[in-house]
């Protein structure tokens, strides 16, 4: 790709965002940015959008992370498993071993419970 093509698809780009840009900008509900409030489908919002929130929200997502971390590794380890055999096995069973642990503390911990 010579410079004059990379050129032609940057403008090309940039223009098609400006596009979209000015489409939206064209069929907004509201007559002026300030009448516009994308948060909850136009509603009031009750609370400030830095509000504090529960401690236990943090607890909660953590334990999010943690299985979707198991399911970042879970599906490259699936294409290797059958070409590293009992090795990729066994090493799959410790991981999961690992967070069990982890969600089994978080249980013992009160961590899962809502109220």
């Amino acid at each position: 790709m010579n410079v004059g093509n990379a050129f032609l698809l940057a403008v090309v780009i940039i223009g098609i965002i400006a596009g979209l840009y000015g489409v939206a900008f064209l069929l907004r509900l509201g007559s002026t940015l300030r009448d516009v409030r994308p948060f909850l489908s136009g509603h009031a919002p009750a609370e400030h959008a830095v509000s504090r929130y529960h401690v236990r929200w943090y607890t909660l997502t953590m334990i999010f992370l943690a299985f979707d971390m198991e399911m970042v590794f879970m599906y490259p380890w699936t294409l290797v498993v059958a070409e590293e055999g009992m090795t990729a096995v066994v090493e799959m069973f410790v991981f999961l071993g690992i967070l069990f642990a982890g969600v089994t503390y978080a249980w013992r911990e009160g961590a899962l419970r809502w109220s």
